[in-house]
């Protein structure tokens, strides 16, 4: 008999890993919890659910179904990072203040060559 030594043992964390689920799969539980051909029970214990999973699910697939069918048909709109709106904001403010810049240099220049007060 050989004494073991505890430290040398791997250590067992009672918790569970977290499990992260496609959103393919979780497509598939919904469809399979939806027919009634199985029990839920069974579908839950096969893939290690709970009923709070499996209710969380249903209301992913409503949420996605909703927000699916408001769209309004056409293009879509295309989601911008913050960072590039920043940036593009920053560069037509620039711009702007460029245009304002000549626009007062013309004012001016028209004045000198339509005989304005200051060639006087």
């Amino acid at each position: 008999m050989t004494p073991t030594n505890p430290s040398k043992e791997p250590k067992k964390s009672s918790r569970k890993k977290r499990r992260f689920l496609s959103a393919e799969k979780k497509f598939q539980i919904y469809l399979e919890a939806q027919s009634e051909a199985k029990p839920i029970g069974e579908l839950l214990r096969r893939e290690g659910l709970f009923s709070t999973d499996l209710a969380r699910i249903r209301q992913q697939v409503k949420e996605g179904a909703l927000q699916r069918l408001s769209a309004k048909p056409g293009k879509k709109q295309v989601m911008v990072a913050t960072e590039a709106y920043e940036a593009i904001k920053g560069e037509l403010q620039d711009k702007e203040r460029a245009m304002a810049d000549l626009s007062v240099e013309l004012a001016i220049l028209r004045k000198k060559t339509n005989g304005g007060s200051w060639d006087r």
